[in-house]
């Protein structure tokens, strides 16, 4: 009898041993699936489309308040505080450097990026996570700037330019 015992004991012991198994391989499998299917998650993908969030920046041309020039206007992306990077620079004397060779250094392996917005006032730039500046002037009757942060992260983004969050405002004489 006790050897019926013994082997039901050690039958058993081996059974949950597999279901320890089974249960950590489906619980692995579980959490694998929900994982993102491209390489937007990976850390040091190299192609700049992959992982790239939609930065959608749209300028409501009648909330301006003044008649806006009906030229293309420039967005510019730099991953750096611009202004902050020209202070650094002219804060030190720096002989044989260039501004822009500074800036680049700073920058790193992210480079600037440009684009127009359209006639509707809106603009879709596919851009690398993390945190960027949006740059932007709009010439009119005021003239409006914008130096936006903005912390780039997901599938999509919107960017509202509005007089309320220009950076500088100035009336045109």
């Amino acid at each position: 009898m006790n050897s019926t015992h013994g082997f039901t004991r050690n039958l058993f012991a081996a059974l949950l041993r597999v279901a320890l198994v089974a249960a950590l391989v489906a619980a692995v499998w579980g959490v694998y699936r929900h994982l993102p299917h491209d390489d937007a998650g990976v850390v040091g993908v190299r192609d700049e489309q992959h992982g790239a969030t939609l930065l959608r920046i749209r300028l409501r041309r009648a909330e301006v308040g003044s008649p806006v020039s009906a030229q293309k206007i420039l967005v510019q992306l730099y991953p750096i505080n611009m202004t902050a990077a020209r202070d650094e620079f002219d804060s030190e004397h720096r002989p044989g450097q260039r501004f822009e060779d500074f800036a680049t250094r700073q920058m790193g392996e992210r480079q600037p990026l440009s684009a127009e917005l359209d006639e509707h006032g809106e603009t879709v730039v596919a851009v690398p996570p993390g945190k960027w500046w949006v740059h932007a002037t709009v010439s009119g009757e005021r003239e409006l700037t914008w130096r936006l942060p903005v912390e780039v992260a997901g599938r999509e983004k919107t960017v509202e330019l509005t007089p309320e969050n220009a950076y500088t405002r100035a009336k045109r004489f």
